[in-house]
């Protein structure tokens, strides 16, 4: 592997570890302010607000050419603190291209799929156990 891909790696690899410790403390902090309310309320807010973030890492960075973060800062800590966020910004990408139909799809792809593969796999240990 080349060295700069290296360097890239271990960006990632902080980040994430960064952004996973962050959306742990995220769901304790809002079971302790809030209870347990039945509601995922830790999820859509890491959800959210990493999402808001990443807008705000985006344009920031392609305002400053500050790009050469993206491994740490989108992939890394924004992804390890919520993948949704990276999920927004390639909808939202696509979307920005003209390329409605396929954001559409994109969207309605991931959730659908996603909830169809998490089903599958439940089904797929449970005719195991």
């Amino acid at each position: 592997m080349p060295p700069r891909m290296i360097a890239h790696v271990l960006q990632v690899a902080l980040g994430g570890a960064i952004g996973a410790s962050a959306r742990y403390l995220t769901g304790i902090a809002l079971v302790r302010a809030f209870g347990h309310t039945g509601f995922p309320l830790g999820v859509i807010t890491v959800n959210v607000v990493g999402s808001f973030l990443m807008g705000l890492f985006v344009g920031l960075a392609a305002q400053r050419g500050l790009t050469h973060l993206s491994p740490l800062v989108a992939t890394g800590i924004l992804g390890g603190f919520t993948t949704f966020s990276a999920f927004s910004l390639e909808a939202v990408t696509l979307w920005e291209r003209g390329a409605t139909g396929l954001a559409a799809a994109y969207v309605a792809g991931n959730v659908c799929l996603s909830i169809a593969a998490l089903f599958a796999g439940l089904a797929l240990m449970r005719s195991v156990a």
